[in-house]
């Protein structure tokens, strides 16, 4: 088990990674500005493919569908790479030790972001064509990312709960200064009480209007891959920008919870 002093250094470590999150507005607000100028420029066939997403986000958190992961190829590859081999189930996970979920992740990440970027350059050599076919794969790749991270972390991606949770980091990604604040809130609050999660599960029925920011995001970045040819590099670094930022969001928030749950256990 680690000691109490370890585990609030990396604490204090995501605590710092949030707050230089809620830094970002300005350059953010200041990016958005003409994109959004930009983003009525986009035809409607690419409008209706990101909206349609938006709605398989609501079929997600109700049953997971097709976006649902094999936790058990998952808790293999874990039991390999980990110094922990009596690793049965998801809830085994979470005893592991933590700097085997920070290399589990790390590993993760890198492997996610290679694949998001070879994607988007290959769905952007063809334009506006083949850019229909990226934006529901990129989708995937990310609902994918954040279930493996909730699992390398102890956590259970078939929950509901935990699928409100992925739902709600990659929201965090796309959101503004306020957003985040107040993302952040709803997400800690989950470390004390049962009651925070109920009320997050009454915000997201209205969850539609909640991610015009992320389809508004996705919109432009999507725009500039519409390009034949020199759509590679927009879709290279939109996907891959995209990706990277997903996973980070959600390593820090699922490392911060089991964090708090690990000091828990060195307490009692």
């Amino acid at each position: 088990m680690e000691s109490r002093e370890l585990l609030e250094q990396h604490l204090q470590e995501i605590q710092e990674w949030e707050k230089d999150q809620k830094d970002l507005w300005f350059w953010e607000k200041l990016g958005r500005i003409p994109f959004k100028l930009l983003d009525k420029m986009t035809p409607a066939f690419i409008q209706n493919k990101i909206a349609l997403l938006v709605d398989e986000l609501g079929n997600y958190i109700q049953s997971g569908g097709k976006y649902l992961i094999n936790e058990q190829a998952m808790i293999q590859k874990i039991r390999h790479h980990s110094s922990t081999q009596h690793i049965l189930a998801i809830s085994d996970i979470g005893q592991i030790p933590l700097e085997d979920m920070i290399t589990l992740s790390d590993k993760l990440q890198n492997e996610r972001v290679k694949f998001a970027t070879v994607q988007g350059a290959s769905t952007g050599f063809g334009g506006i064509f083949t850019l229909a076919i990226d934006i529901p794969v990129i989708l995937g790749t990310a609902l994918k990312t954040l279930q493996e991270i909730a699992i390398i972390h102890g956590y259970d991606p078939n929950d509901k709960m935990e699928r409100i949770f992925i739902v709600k980091c990659l929201q965090f990604t796309s959101a503004d200064i306020v957003g985040k604040e107040a993302i952040l809130q709803e997400l800690s609050s989950m470390n004390s009480t049962n009651k925070a999660s109920d009320n997050m599960i009454s915000q997201l029925q209205g969850w539609q209007e909640v991610f015009y920011t992320y389809r508004d995001q996705l919109g432009w970045k999507k725009l500039f891959q519409m390009i034949p040819i020199a759509g590679m590099v927009f879709g290279a670094f939109a996907n891959k920008g995209m990706i990277q930022d997903v996973a980070e969001t959600g390593i820090m928030l699922y490392r911060k919870r089991r964090i708090y749950e690990k000091l828990n256990e060195v307490e009692s």
